[in-house]
């Protein structure tokens, strides 16, 4: 059964990717092994990748239930040297809480864009360069064409699934 090729994300998922790259919320655990640490640190995300990057799983719920890359992969990408981001645009992005953003602008994508280019300027940044930058992630994205690995559950339906069972084993329903 051949592959299938990952759904190129929304432009605002590259921008997480380089936020939580400035944040340095991204470990490398081995070499296919990386964990990223959502923005409100109360999730960890498992991201697997081939050597050269083109086959690459993740946990996270975009990946799993939208089926394009989400932050947490792309934020691989960048950390294990397949894109070269400048730092002066990862730091640009840095501190931001994107949980928050997302959950406040209830998913409008382009509103929160637009509050994050409010700080990136108020912070001494240029909110061109950094869209400019991701205008150039994304086309990266593209051209890789990053196929799935195993598909795997985002953490927070992980611990549902376990409680689920501990009930029924127990007997509970």
């Amino acid at each position: 059964m051949p592959a299938t090729a990952w759904k190129i994300p929304p432009i605002i998922k590259v921008y997480e990717a380089l936020g939580a790259v400035g944040d340095g919320r991204v470990r490398i655990e081995d070499a296919r092994r990386t964990v990223v640490t959502s923005s409100d640190g109360s999730k960890n995300y498992e991201v697997e990748m081939s050597e050269d990057g083109r086959e690459i799983a993740s946990n996270d719920n975009a990946s799993y239930w939208r089926g394009y890359l989400g932050y947490p992969a792309i934020a691989v990408l960048i950390e294990r040297g397949h894109y070269r981001a400048p730092a002066n645009v990862s730091d640009a992005l840095a501190g931001i809480a994107w949980k928050e953003l997302n959950t406040k602008f209830r998913n409008d994508y382009a509103k929160t864009i637009a509050e994050v280019e409010k700080h990136v300027e108020q912070s001494g940044h240029d909110p061109d360069a950094v869209r400019s930058e991701a205008d150039a992630l994304l086309k990266f994205l593209s051209e890789l064409q990053p196929v799935r690995g195993k598909r795997s559950r985002p953490p927070a339906e992980q611990r549902a699934l376990k409680s689920v069972k501990r009930q029924t084993s127990r007997g509970d329903s």
